[in-house]
């Protein structure tokens, strides 16, 4: 619930997942309506997008990105008091988002010659102007999420370290269990780099998170509810002992 509306190739929008949770529904349901949306608005495609999020397991899984139209289309079939709650909060939200982005507009180039080029225009100015321009810089490239390549890198490592922790204490994990041990490295890299779920991970997030899941280990709690589910009798030589 702390972020109803997030910024995303400089628009302002919200999530499938979000709407769901906000306004305590299934996010198949919404799926559903999104789906009904598509058969039916000509401009569908204007308003929404598809992409993904990691579930419990690490495994992605589909979600929809829509802008403040999006939004209003599918919030319509929302009724009663609570609903309507929820729509004003959404609606300042993205009120809040849209004029912070026409304040911070600027187009990051990807090239670092081209940043470089950007600040020494910039100079031609005054110096003042170049020193917003390199926060505004700073600001950008730090709080970009992360690119489809380094979000796999992070969700290929966060695997690897589960499995490679299985087979080190040479247990064959059950669902239920590998689900423990992803909740728990995935929590601890929410923990130290400050996100709500690892999909909001952002450039200036991805050494702490790799860092992190290299030295890895599941919390005591973890490891004594694995066992538990494993019903292991005490001084049996398992995983963690």
């Amino acid at each position: 619930m702390n972020e109803l509306v997030i910024m995303k190739d400089q628009q302002a929008v919200t999530t499938s997942l979000q709407v769901a949770e906000s306004f305590e529904r299934s996010h198949d349901n919404v799926l559903k309506a999104i789906y009904r949306l598509e058969k039916d608005v000509v401009n569908f495609n204007e308003m929404f997008s598809e992409g993904t999020e990691p579930d419990s397991y690490g495994r992605d899984r589909r979600t929809y990105f829509m802008n403040r139209d999006g939004f209003t289309l599918l919030a319509m079939g929302f009724t009663g008091k609570k609903a309507l709650d929820f729509k004003i909060k959404y609606i300042e939200a993205f009120n809040n988002m849209e004029e912070a982005i026409k304040k911070e507009r600027i187009q990051l180039p990807s090239d670092p010659m081209k940043v470089l080029e950007l600040i020494f225009e910039a100079n031609k100015n005054t110096d003042k102007k170049v020193e917003r321009i390199d926060k505004d810089v700073d600001y950008l490239k730090n709080n970009q999420r992360l690119d489809q390549t380094e979000y796999s890198y992070i969700s290929r490592k966060v695997s690897n370290k589960v499995n490679e922790y299985a087979q080190a204490h040479g247990s064959t994990l059950t669902a239920p269990q590998r689900s423990k041990l992803f909740k728990d490295i995935n929590r601890g890299i929410n923990e130290v780099t400050g996100v709500k779920t690892r999909s909001q991970l952002r450039q200036k997030d991805f050494d702490t998170a790799d860092e992190f899941i290299d030295n890895w280990q599941p919390s005591t709690a973890t490891v004594q509810i694995i066992k538990q589910m494993n019903n292991t009798v005490d001084g049996q030589t398992t995983l963690g002992a």
